[in-house]
């Protein structure tokens, strides 16, 4: 396990796939993280932010109704301090650049691997 820094760390997980929120939790909660709530597009995201105060976020790019872009600019604009992880399938370099120009912190590119994920972590709470 990680820096103990870490550990307690509220995350809430974006991510229309049943099974990609299931695969990220069971990474986070293996290594000592919270997992604050989920949310299945852009909108329920910014609510669960709203209601939950997550330490950060980890936040699919393509999702329906609200994208992750839209809802990255939402939570942001909310909170100019939000930490938002973006997840994205391979091939969307260009959506990745505009989430990180909009304030995303750093992105994860699935499938999830758990070192990768948790490097993030760490780097984002570093």
């Amino acid at each position: 396990m990680k820096g103990a820094s870490n550990l307690g760390k509220k995350i809430l997980i974006v991510d229309d796939a049943v099974f990609m929120r299931i695969k990220l939790k069971d990474i986070l909660e293996k290594n000592g993280y919270e997992v604050a709530g989920e949310a299945q597009n852009g909108q329920e995201a910014f609510d669960k932010y709203q209601e939950t105060k997550p330490d950060l976020v980890t936040m699919d790019i393509t999702m329906p109704e609200v994208d992750g872009l839209e809802s990255l600019k939402m939570i942001r604009k909310a909170d100019a301090n939000a930490k938002v992880i973006m997840c994205s399938a391979m091939g969307q370099q260009g959506m990745v650049m505009d989430a990180i120009r909009a304030g995303a912190i750093d992105f994860i590119v699935k499938p999830f691997d758990t070192e990768r994920v948790i490097k993030a972590l760490d780097k984002a709470f570093s």
